[in-house]
């Protein structure tokens, strides 16, 4: 990992494995969370989808991989993580 990871921090990053769903833009991606959760009150499992803006600076990942994204400081509007890892390439 960066420098800025192995630094101790007061508060950690929080990360995310999540799949790319966009790579249309230039650095970067679109990445689907997907989060499992309890209903409150009929205790049913259901899944919760986030879109995630990621910045990727190197156009490495591409449609279909399975990412880790690292949350870092505000970059444009809408993007506030970064990609940490490709996991696993698209078949």
């Amino acid at each position: 990992m960066s420098e800025e990871a192995t630094e101790t921090r007061p508060n950690a990053r929080k990360v995310r494995e999540g799949l790319v769903v966009s790579d249309k833009m230039e650095a970067t991606l679109v990445v689907a969370v997907i989060e499992r959760v309890r209903h409150p009150k009929y205790g049913k499992t259901v899944q919760r989808t986030k879109k995630l803006y990621v910045h990727d600076g190197e156009n490495s990942a591409k449609v279909g991989d399975r990412v880790r994204v690292v949350e870092t400081r505000p970059m444009s509007k809408l993007k506030r993580w970064r990609l940490s890892e490709v996991l696993e390439r698209a078949r």
